[in-house]
C-alpha cells in the first residue's frame, strides 16, 4: 500500500446480526499528515452517517494522536484504524518508534504543548496504549461511546 492511500473500508463479523464498520489508512510520518488524517477520518466518518458530536470528538482524537506519534517516535509510517460498531467508534495509531514508557498524561498547565491527552481523555469513553502485535511499535486507542446519535 501507497502512504496516504485510504484502505477499501469493509465490514468486520461481530457476531449474529451485528457488524462493524473497519477503515484504516497510513500516513507518513510527517507534520503534514495530520492534517491528512483530519481529512480521510472526516470523509470516511461522514460516509458512515456518524452524528456529529462523534463525529467533530472523533476528527480531534485522530489529529491528537497523529500528531504525538509525529513528535513523540521516530517512525516512517503512521497507521490510522477507524471501526464503529454498537459499543460506538473506536480509533487507534499505530506507530513504528515505541518509546519507553508509553504515553501518559500531563497535568494541565499554561504551556502550549502537553494537551493532546488531557483532550483525548475528555472526549473518549477510554483510551489506552499496548505494543503493536509484531512489536514493531505502539498502538494507542481511544473509544468514542456511542450516544443517543447516530453512531454509525
Amino acid at each position: 500500500m501507497a502512504p496516504g492511500s485510504a484502505l477499501i473500508p469493509r465490514l468486520m463479523d461481530r457476531g449474529p446480526g451485528t457488524e462493524a464498520l473497519r477503515d484504516c489508512f497510513a500516513l507518513p510520518a510527517h507534520p503534514e499528515s495530520v492534517a491528512g488524517a483530519r481529512r480521510l477520518t472526516r470523509s470516511r466518518l461522514e460516509a458512515w452517517g456518524v452524528g456529529q458530536d462523534t463525529h467533530d470528538a472523533a476528527v480531534l482524537i485522530v489529529s491528537e494522536l497523529v500528531t504525538n506519534a509525529v513528535v513523540h517516535t521516530d517512525s516512517a509510517l503512521v497507521l490510522c484504524e477507524l471501526e464503529c460498531s454498537g459499543a460506538g467508534l473506536r480509533l487507534s495509531v499505530t506507530d513504528q518508534g515505541r518509546q519507553p514508557g508509553g504515553p501518559r498524561l500531563s497535568p494541565a498547565s499554561d504551556d502550549e504543548h502537553g494537551r493532546g491527552l488531557l483532550l483525548v481523555d475528555t472526549l473518549s469513553a477510554a483510551w489506552g496504549a499496548h505494543d503493536a502485535p509484531d512489536a514493531s511499535g505502539r498502538v494507542v486507542w481511544a473509544l468514542v461511546p456511542s450516544g443517543s446519535e447516530r453512531t454509525c
